[in-house]
């Protein structure tokens, strides 16, 4: 029995590390888990202390290949609605025609158009962010968080992170009682993790 489980252990470990070492190699196709990802801003309240909060739902997929970095994408959905800042109050300030509007936009998108290797683990992502409405160019410093080759459930994985600030203002964010109150820099911080959609997209 023991002969039989040391046998067992040795086959799943070289299945795991073949698996790893196709997911590093060659283009991969990733669909965003919302339960494992988010969206998380920071933004000065009245100059003097900062306000966290972030959204809930996001959906999105992007593509990773280490040999061909410039050939890597990735897309987003947020959904504008789903913002949460841990105080009802105030989150339905930020959904109405004030700040973001939800009911007139109600959807944030981000779509790579290129991204760029700093080095063998970090990265620049060229992206459209459309927000509130307005869709301009945002650069994100990204970073890779790790592959997995197979969680305990049999899914292959890969994580980022990544951030960048916005000028809110820069998307017609820019109401006068927010003026008041709010910074004009956003900080966005993306915790990004993806599962292989299939086996066959990493050969």
């Amino acid at each position: 029995m023991r002969h039989l489980m040391n046998h067992l252990k040795r086959g799943y470990l070289t299945a795991a590390v073949l698996a790893l070492s196709t997911s590093l190699s060659q283009a991969a196709e990733y669909t965003i888990d919302p339960a494992h990802s988010q969206v998380v801003f920071k933004i000065k309240h009245l100059g003097i202390s900062t306000v966290t909060g972030s959204f809930e739902k996001l959906s999105g997929a992007f593509t990773f290949d280490p040999q061909d970095i410039k050939g890597s994408r990735a897309s987003a959905t947020i959904e504008a609605a789903s913002i949460s800042t841990g105080v009802e109050q105030r989150d339905a300030h930020l959904r109405s025609p004030d700040f973001f509007d939800v009911e007139k936009f109600p959807q944030l998108t981000f779509a790579s158009k290129e991204i760029t290797a700093i080095d063998g683990n970090t990265f620049q992502v060229h992206a459209d962010l459309t927000l509130h409405g307005v869709t301009r160019p945002v650069v994100l410093e990204a970073e890779l968080g790790g592959v997995l080759a197979q969680d305990p459930w049999g899914n292959a994985r890969a994580a980022f992170t990544a951030s960048t600030t916005l000028n809110r203002k820069d998307f017609g964010l820019a109401v006068e009682t927010g003026d008041l109150i709010l910074g004009e820099k956003l900080q966005i911080l993306l915790e990004i993790e993806g599962i292989l959609n299939n086996q066959e997209s990493a050969k």
